[in-house]
């Protein structure tokens, strides 16, 4: 098993696609680091509001944090509770 991964969004943006991608790459990784570059339109706000579409569209087995302009997700092996 892969321990990190490395994926960037672009001038697309947030899609659907995107998500299938770390869905299916998620199986196999356990961290996912996303870069958002400056064609997507880089926003602080934006960025948070990625990662909450990004964690809500995944389940509850990934947590995540914003660092910067990055995305960092983790994969557990079990769901996780939500408060």
């Amino acid at each position: 098993m892969v321990n990190m991964i490395q994926l960037q969004i672009g001038k697309k943006g947030y899609t659907s696609e995107f998500v299938e991608q770390v869905r299916n790459l998620g199986e196999n990784v356990e961290n996912i680091r996303i870069s958002l570059l400056k064609s997507s339109g880089r926003d602080k706000n934006e960025v948070k509001e990625i990662k909450d579409k990004l964690l809500a569209d995944l389940g509850s087995r990934y947590t995540g944090r914003v660092i910067g302009f990055t995305i960092i997700l983790k994969k557990w092996r079990k769901a996780r509770k939500t408060e």
